[in-house]
């Protein structure tokens, strides 16, 4: 990828960044303290693509960055690639919350406020044009391939996505974090499989680097 065309994309992408900043389309616009547009490599050939921010995504502006981020970032090295070089965002660039009367807890993201954002999301798509997007958790994987789909008996399958980008769907890392013991090894197991995948696509087709091979199996 050209100097020229990188630098193209990375304008593009911080002008739509500066339109989401003062979105108010959803009354989540309002509450959030910073919107969370997306990060990383403008050229990825992996974008990743989860549900939506949480408090701490939304204190510092930037996807993943809490407990499941880090997880996040071990999943990509897995498969031998560091978090610069993916592009990571979300469904919604706004924490959706809800107030228990005791705190602000994190939320599922509603229909419309998905809806509302998908321009954003289809742009992010359109600027970066990535090979593969990996979706993380139900409800990104329901934004792409609709609301049947099953994150447990579908998760590990290829989709058509927007512009015939092939679509994965796993586990959110969250939900890994809430598994405990055998349960926790066993989900770890089954992202393993699904990243396999990934790692596989993205070799069926030359990439800017070459892809080192992993032999060692789980994330730690």
């Amino acid at each position: 990828m050209s100097l020229q065309e990188r630098t193209k994309r990375e304008r593009e992408l911080e002008r739509a960044a500066a339109v989401v900043a003062q979105c108010r389309k959803c009354g989540i616009g309002a509450t959030r303290r910073n919107s969370v547009y997306g990060e990383g490599d403008p050229c990825a050939a992996l974008m990743v693509v989860g549900e939506g921010p949480g408090e701490t995504e939304d204190k510092l502006g930037r996807p993943f960055v809490g407990r499941a981020g880090e997880l996040l970032d071990k999943m990509l090295a897995s498969i031998d690639l560091p978090r610069e070089d993916v592009y990571i965002c979300n469904t919604v660039k706004c924490r959706p919350t809800l107030d228990t009367g005791h705190r602000i807890a994190n939320r599922a993201p509603t229909p419309d406020e998905m809806r509302n954002c998908r321009p954003y999301l289809d742009q992010q798509i359109e600027v970066i044009r990535p090979r593969v997007i990996l979706a993380l958790g139900a409800p990104a994987a329901k934004s792409f391939m609709g609301e049947k789909f099953s994150i447990t008996k579908q998760r590990g399958q290829w989709f058509e996505g927007p512009s015939g980008i092939p679509v994965i769907a796993t586990f959110h890392p969250a939900y890994i974090l809430r598994q405990t013991g055998g349960a926790m090894t066993e989900v770890k197991k089954l992202v393993w499989s699904d990243l396999k995948k990934v790692r596989a696509r993205l070799a069926e087709t030359p990439a800017p680097a070459a892809e080192k091979p992993r032999q060692d199996g789980l994330f730690d």
